[in-house]
């Protein structure tokens, strides 16, 4: 009897990853004798109902845009909707004044750029201007204010009490209005291997596109790969599960600069840091929010292998375009040891469908995030933006002109 409590014990609790995804996931499969063979049904079933879910994505997908998108209409929906809450009421100035509290001022007038003198983090406001500076002789006269820290400022709870504030990641608590992150030019996170920050996306696109054609699909290590220090312990599973099954994962914790001992990277040394170039040499790359959302995710898509995207709720701008189980493959929060394991496992029985998948992906960040969408969504992010202002822009004292030497030519 205490044998049999054993086992519906394990079979109740056994969380499998793909439960979490799939809407039409059985509690329970009736008429099966014992529970060893119950299992083991079940999770065929499973399996079967995610093949057939996965190419009827892959079959129904219409990309986004035809021909080359060169209005990046693939994030316009993003656009609409971030500055919907300002639709009816428009941006006035003393919105502004009171967002002002909470990111760096920005004015263009008369085709000229003009900041606070003070910039919390200037290799970011570098990365910002540089796109800023290139549009400027095409943009209207308008203030904004743009957050340069992590995590965003407008809960939607204060949105009739704050004006709109440029963010480049949110959650679907806040109403930041999303912008490219700096890091496509400048200001990314610095790590020994990259000491002022990750770089160029457009070098990097080129660098990342050669690394990938240097090791085949058939080639890549079949295991899950993971970098990265411990921002959240959300990760925690997956470095655990690399201990204790290395065939499976190879996933371990690198320094950050609050890391004081190896508690802080769950009880083990750090690792040393791996460029984005040596990630392409495995199959399978888990990607996890960091403070915000991660920068790593679009690097990640370009070694044309399967992208593990754990969590849905940070974003950014381009997020909406990629989609579940034609791009990348989704894990919710906090996925167990387990949970993962069968999820690598499901895909290293069904290569076909995660070769496919990987493809899909690199394709998207080909077509959709090359540096002239970056371009052209700031041109019509900021035009849109303009048409909601209410008043009069006019020059202010207090703000410094942003000359050409930020700007660098390409």
């Amino acid at each position: 009897m205490k044998l049999l409590l054993f086992y519906l014990v394990i079979i109740t609790c056994k969380c499998y990853a793909l439960s979490s995804i799939d809407d039409n996931y059985p509690n329970k499969i009736r008429g099966l004798d014992n529970s060893e063979n119950s299992r083991s049904q079940e999770e065929i079933l499973i399996g079967d109902r995610l093949i057939k879910k996965i190419k009827k994505l892959l079959e129904e997908y219409t990309p986004c845009s035809e021909g080359g998108d060169v209005n990046c209409e693939c994030h316009s929906d993003v656009i609409f909707n971030d500055l919907k809450p300002y639709q009816s009421k428009g941006v006035t100035n003393q919105m502004l004044r009171i967002s002002a509290k909470y990111g760096t001022r920005y004015k263009i007038l008369n085709h000229r750029l003009y900041r606070d003198i003070e910039c919390m983090f200037p290799a970011r406001c570098s990365g910002i201007e540089h796109f800023l500076l290139k549009l400027v002789d095409e943009l209207p006269d308008m203030d904004l204010v743009v957050n340069t820290r992590d995590w965003p400022q407008v809960p939607t709870g204060l949105g009739d009490r704050m004006g709109p504030i440029f963010s480049f990641s949110k959650t679907s608590s806040y109403l930041d209005i999303m912008y490219p992150a700096w890091t496509f030019w400048a200001g990314g996170p610095a790590i020994s291997l990259y000491p002022t920050g990750i770089g160029r996306w457009d070098l990097l696109r080129d660098s990342l596109t050669k690394s990938a054609l240097k090791t085949s699909w058939t080639e890549k290590l079949p295991i899950g790969f993971f970098r990265g220090s411990r921002t959240s312990d959300e990760r925690d599973a997956l470095i655990l599960l690399s201990r204790l099954r290395p065939d499976l994962v190879d996933a371990q914790y690198t320094k950050n600069q609050a890391w004081k001992s190896p508690k802080d990277t769950l009880n083990a040394e750090p690792a040393k840091e791996v460029q984005f170039e040596d990630h392409c040499r495995y199959k399978y790359l888990f990607n996890f929010r960091g403070v915000a959302a991660s920068f790593r995710l679009k690097h990640l898509f370009l070694c044309n292998s399967l992208v593990f995207h754990v969590g849905d709720d940070w974003n950014e701008f381009f997020y909406f375009a990629l989609k579940p189980w034609v791009h990348y493959v989704p894990i919710k929060s906090y996925p167990s040891a387990e949970e993962i394991e069968s999820i690598i496992t499901f895909f290293q029985d069904n290569d076909d469908l995660a070769r496919e998948i990987s493809e899909h992906g690199k394709q998207f960040i080909l077509d959709h995030l090359r540096m002239q969408d970056i371009e052209c969504y700031w041109k019509k992010l900021l035009l849109e933006y303009q048409k909601l202002i209410k008043f009069n822009v006019v020059s202010e004292e207090e703000l410094v002109e942003v000359k050409s030497k930020y700007r660098e030519e390409l």
